[in-house]
């Protein structure tokens, strides 16, 4: 799904992004909701970033990637941890792309995530190649999403994956 996202475009950097566990659910400009196997998804659009609401078997996870002040960590390039019972794994990369690179490569992403069935994408008014993007999945009873934050006043991309995996044995 692809939308126009109602707010004003503002220059962000891709610097400024910051991850989090165990945020409640912020306001948001765009939401899918999905029923992946036995999890529950909801892909919401913050603007610049993004958040994952997911319910399963036995637990939840919650992921921001935002602007955010206070209980926030800057962007890792990676995070192998459990959440409630479950596997997590996060990683991220920033992209460094020339104007005519970066134009290509946001159609191509903006593409890819609008004709996807578990796909939300949103740019921003007055700015095509501006946009945040989401596209969700399950395979062998693993949920995972991956995300895509533009910011082309800069020429860059910022890619996050997530793996929700299996559930972890409790410890004896």
């Amino acid at each position: 799904m692809l939308t126009t996202l109602k707010t004003a475009y503002t220059d962000t950097r891709a610097d400024d992004l910051a991850w989090s566990l165990g945020r409640d659910p912020l306001p948001a400009l765009a939401v899918l909701d999905l029923r992946l196997r036995e999890f529950s998804v909801q892909l919401r659009l913050l603007g610049a970033s993004h958040q994952v609401l997911v319910e399963g078997e036995g637990g939840s996870c919650s992921e921001t990637v935002a602007c955010m002040s206070g209980n926030s960590t800057p962007l890792p390039m990676g995070v192998s941890t459990v959440v409630d019972g479950r596997e997590y794994e996060f990683a991220a990369r920033v992209e460094e792309l020339s104007r005519g690179s970066f134009a290509g490569r946001a159609q191509e992403l903006l593409a890819l995530v609008a004709d996807h069935p578990h796909g939300l994408a949103g740019t921003f008014p007055g700015s095509p190649h501006a946009f945040t993007a989401m596209v969700a999945q399950c395979r062998e009873g693993a949920l995972s999403w991956r995300t895509w934050h533009a910011y082309p006043q800069e020429g860059r991309l910022v890619a996050t994956r997530t793996c929700v995996g299996a559930r972890v044995a409790a410890a004896l």
